[in-house]
């Protein structure tokens, strides 16, 4: 990287006009679930890592929305998170952080912040009829309809982006028709980025994992007026009745993938293996403290397990220190107030 200053602007750059600095720049709102996770009977044959060979592991876990708006728009199209937290035996814990999306918008930290320039939200009015007709005779997509209380939107800058860079094209098809989940425990996360797990002969596997919910991916119908507000009191409903499940599915990568560009995909026919279940069954009473303060960070790793080379894993895991100190009142340098 020849910007030293990278992740920090990248934090900037994120930073809504409707956000809220003593917020996240993105994710900003979310609800956190306590529960457990427990390894498939060959995990440990796979990696080394504490939390595949325990015969149970305490998580906390942070479901969130994409957008840094500081308005909550639950049934808005966006990207979703599940952050996970796993504590281990000797205290220390660590992090698995996956979204929505299958494949990231930029290979490198440089386009990444090209991209989020690019994207930034911008007054949005949508199309009249006659334009939208005149849109699919040249072939082109007409604008979606603005939701109610939309006013500015990043759509149109990303798709310019996608537009002019290939690679972003398939992370920008698939986050504008990603949709809203009628349950966060209703829709499927990935990690994105390639890691190095070991086994216990030493084998080290380039890997990518993703969370499968058991009860199924539904979205709601994009065709009714979304709701703003319900994805946490369902989790709380749900979870008052019975616990939710996923399971950790990891996809071993071969020759030929590349482990450093999470905006390529793998082959779907990749061999997959099915390291565990996760059970959330409590929801944290006092969600300051159990949500919006804890700081997690796709870095925060334990042995057994590895960072790629991927670039933005690695400058992702210096924006995630720098937005939390921000948030915790450090000032950012590259304030314009």
């Amino acid at each position: 990287m020849d910007d030293p200053n990278i992740a920090e602007k990248l934090v900037e750059v994120l930073q809504r006009s409707d956000g809220d600095t003593s917020l996240r720049p993105v994710h900003t709102f979310g609800v956190s679930v306590t529960g457990f996770f427990e390894p498939s009977p060959i995990a440990g044959n796979f990696c080394v890592a504490e939390h595949f060979k325990a015969e149970k592991t305490n998580v906390i876990v942070r479901f969130s929305n994409g957008s840094g708006s500081a308005t909550i728009r639950d049934g808005w199209s966006d990207v979703r998170g599940m952050a996970v937290r796993f504590h281990l035996s000797d205290g220390s814990d660590t992090d698995l952080i996956a979204m929505t999306l299958p494949e990231f918008f930029a290979p490198t930290p440089e386009a990444f912040l090209e991209f989020a320039l690019e994207a930034a939200p911008a007054p949005y009015e949508g199309q009249s009829p006659w334009k939208k007709i005149l849109e699919l005779l040249h072939l082109r997509l007409p604008e979606r309809d603005p939701y109610p209380g939309e006013t500015i939107s990043p759509d149109a800058g990303a798709i310019r982006f996608a537009d002019k860079n290939a690679y972003a094209q398939l992370g920008v098809l698939q986050a504008a028709t990603i949709g809203a989940p009628v349950s966060y425990v209703r829709a499927a996360y990935h990690a994105v980025h390639t890691f190095v797990v070991t086994d216990p002969d030493n084998t080290r596997r380039w890997v990518r994992f993703s969370w499968q919910p058991i009860a199924g991916v539904l979205r709601t119908d994009p065709n009714k007026t979304p709701v703003d507000d319900y994805l946490k009191q369902e989790l709380v409903d749900r979870i008052a009745n019975e616990p939710a499940r996923f399971s950790l599915m990891m996809t071993i990568g071969e020759v030929g993938d590349d482990f450093n560009d999470s905006s390529r995909p793998w082959p779907p026919h990749r061999q997959r293996v099915m390291m565990g279940t996760l059970t959330l069954d409590a929801i944290p009473d006092n969600q300051e403290e159990q949500c919006e303060k804890l700081s997690f960070n796709p870095g925060l790793l334990t042995d057994g397990i590895e960072a790629s080379d991927d670039p933005v894993l690695h400058i992702r895991k210096e924006s995630y220190k720098i937005s939390s100190k921000w948030r915790n009142g450090t000032p950012c340098p590259f304030s314009r107030s």
